[in-house]
């Protein structure tokens, strides 16, 4: 699919109060139900259809769905049913036990769950069959309107559904999520995390629990104080281990997530406990400290009311902390607000954020693996320059995120393996090239190369500039990205694209040369034969002269130059505006080639009669042209091959354009950015 370049200039966090509409009518969730009630009518939704396009893109239901409204299914329909609990959250046939663990974690939170489930929705005398939702996407927070049909079967919820079954929050939240993403389907599989990021704007760190600092406890109780949301699972060494339950209750694969932590006091001493919620609303540890544990015994009734310590099956259980340490392998942690987690300090973060592209053959370079292309990939510039109160150095969290992969799902797309590199600066301005990072080791990098949406990692660096590098693992994979910088004093950010910039030499004019070189005496012998005595040759006959001299031409392996590579030599070169060329316009012309065949082959570096494209910008430089990523990238498309080669005939063509939108550009001292644009996009 093709790309449009987005430049990766730093923008301002965005804000939830100003959440953008997405109804393809342009209306918002009050019109729509305004209208609705002058009509009469109950609200259908025609982005996301009561269909099963809505459903699945891979496969056709497995059962007969009926989609029904609440009122169909159940007498008294409420929208939040005694407030919205983690016990609402009750996972149906569906593998997005990622989702309803952020869900879970979303409810210990009012404020945060008011931004995304507006409470003053319900089934009452303003009914109109129309609800709505907030999420967060890549620095956009979007309100997501749907109608309340859901896929029942044998008039039961098929999907996500509440303890309850009047209440509708839940069901109507997973649809919301769903159509966001394109369909119920596209929501199998996933990271816990990415899903609080939606519903939070915040940022995300992943733990490994075998490999956790020694304070970890001390980190999961601030992140839970501060109302962070808190995931957790439990690896799987294969596909058949997937939702497999262990011996001692708990599910491999499985996401679970993370309520409550505590200090309880028995038999003398304080132990520390955690508390975990199964989305499915049952199947629970069985181990010490479970719901019917014998170390309950121990603990008064006050200081069990205290934990809400209850035996019910209800997917919701305390662990003792050392144990869930044994059994549990990855916590996922997103801070509402990017506040540390490490000291007891809460303090207020600097937000950066990027949005860019990898295009295949300009920008999609890969990673350091991959050196002829990782250079071509986007570079952000961050200087920090105050150090962290108390401490030598600037502390900031990098998160890399590629952006709408999911809801792709149905045309193929996978999540990319991404990562990042981070290099000292080596104090010039401009994009890096090649042998900088030939010759320079990365300073810092995220912790791995992984395909989940997002790949963030907490660094801690000496006050300086650095070059952050984002890439996908292999070369020539397309996506767009949003990278942002958590920084805990201001950190100011650039993206290092280049200005566009033509430093051509003064053109040259036809003159005459009393005493000519053999060869221009070679050229005047041929084009006396082709032109006749006016010696003025038209496209057709500039195509053979070409042609046949750069035959003879010994280290030259180019294919035959188009005609219409000639036809717009003679626009770029005719100045009596005959539409034919002159020898001494030749003459000049010429001149220009040699230098243009040079510069082709500094760059065809195999000798194959192509270059890559991700060479283009450096010879194009070395031709005086300066681009930026955007325009590079329209060049790309217009003139490379499906793998990424250029050939001769198409960079003359590309100087030709270049050189006759520069003209322009002096000729009537506009931007030259602007000249190009319209002359390439031809």
């Amino acid at each position: 699919m093709p790309y449009l370049y987005e430049d990766s200039k730093p923008r301002p966090a965005a804000h939830p109060g100003g959440a953008r509409a997405t109804h393809s009518s342009g209306k918002g969730y009050e019109e729509l139900k305004r209208e609705c009630l002058r009509r009469g009518v109950l609200f259908e939704d025609s982005d996301f259809p009561a269909c099963n396009s809505s459903l699945f893109f891979s496969e056709s239901p497995p059962i007969p769905f009926v989609w029904k409204r609440p009122g169909d299914i159940v007498k008294d329909p409420k929208f939040i049913l005694g407030g919205a609990t983690r016990t609402d959250i009750c996972q149906g046939d569906l593998g997005d036990c990622w989702l309803l663990a952020a869900i879970a974690s979303l409810t210990l939170n009012e404020k945060t769950l008011a931004r995304v489930v507006p409470l003053d929705q319900n089934f009452g005398p303003d009914y109109a069959g129309i609800f709505h939702f907030q999420f967060w996407q890549h620095n956009e927070w979007l309100d997501v309107v749907v109608d309340d049909r859901l896929p029942t079967f044998k008039g039961r919820l098929v999907f996500l559904h509440s303890a309850e079954l009047n209440e509708f929050w839940s069901a109507l939240l997973e649809k919301a999520y769903a159509k966001l993403n394109g369909s119920y389907e596209s929501l199998k599989g996933g990271s816990t995390i990415e899903a609080m990021e939606d519903f939070t704007g915040g940022i995300g760190e992943m733990y490994d629990v075998k490999a956790a600092p020694d304070n970890f406890y001390e980190i999961l109780e601030k992140a839970l104080e501060r109302c962070s949301m808190v995931g957790c699972s439990i690896d799987t060494s294969s596909a058949a281990e997937s939702e497999a339950r262990t011996p001692s209750g708990l599910v491999k694969g499985h996401a679970y997530s993370v309520t409550g932590i505590e200090e309880v006091s028995y038999r003398g001493r304080q132990v520390q406990l955690i508390r975990i919620r199964n989305p499915w609303g049952q199947v629970e540890w069985n181990g010490p400290w479970s719901d019917n544990s014998p170390e309950w015994r121990s603990v008064s009734p006050a200081e069990q009311r205290r934990l809400s310590q209850a035996a019910r099956d209800d997917g919701e259980f305390w662990m003792k902390f050392e144990d869930f340490k044994v059994h549990f392998d990855k916590v996922e942690i997103c801070n509402l607000t990017p506040d540390a987690l490490e000291d007891s300090t809460a303090h207020k973060w600097e937000v950066t954020i990027h949005q860019g592209s990898w295009v295949r053959g300009a920008t999609a370079g890969g990673c350091r693996n991959f050196l002829e292309t990782f250079w071509t990939n986007p570079q952000i510039k961050l200087h920090l320059t105050e150090k962290d109160d108390g401490q030598e150095d600037c502390t900031f969290i990098a998160a890399l995120m590629q952006k709408g992969r999911r809801k792709l799902k149905k045309l193929g797309a996978e999540m990319l393996t991404i990562g990042y590199s981070i290099y000292e600066s080596p104090g010039r301005d401009g994009h890096l090239g090649k042998d900088f990072f030939r010759y320079h080791p990365s300073k810092a990098r995220s912790k791995t190369y992984i395909n989940l949406r997002e790949v963030s990692h907490r660094f801690k660096l000496p006050p300086g500039d650095y070059i952050l590098i984002p890439t996908t693992f292999e070369p020539h994979q397309e996506a767009d990205f949003c990278l942002r910088i958590f920084s805990e004093k201001k950190a100011i950010t650039e993206d290092l694209d280049e200005n566009v910039a033509i430093d051509l030499p003064e053109p040259l004019h036809p003159t005459p040369n009393p005493q000519e070189t053999d060869e221009e005496k070679q050229f005047r012998a041929l084009f006396e034969q082709i032109s006749g005595k006016d010696m003025e040759i038209s496209a057709e006959e500039l195509e053979y002269v070409l042609n046949a001299v750069l035959k003879k031409t010994k280290n030259i392996k180019f294919k035959n130059l188009s005609l219409i590579s000639c036809r717009n030599i003679i626009s770029l070169m005719d100045t009596s505006g005959n539409g034919k060329l002159e020898f001494s316009e030749f003459k000049v012309f010429w001149e220009k080639m040699k230098k243009w065949i040079n510069i082709f082959l500094q760059f065809d570096f195999d000798k194959s009669g192509s270059m890559s494209s991700y060479e283009l910008r450096d010879a194009l430089k070395a031709a005086g042209y300066q681009l930026n990523n955007y325009l590079l990238q329209l060049i790309v498309l217009r003139y490379s091959d499906e793998q990424f080669q250029i050939e001769f005939d198409d960079f003359l063509n590309c100087l030709i354009r270049l050189e006759n939108a520069s003209r322009v550009f002096q000729a009537l001292s506009v931007k030259s950015k602007d000249f190009i644009n319209l002359n390439i996009g031809e």
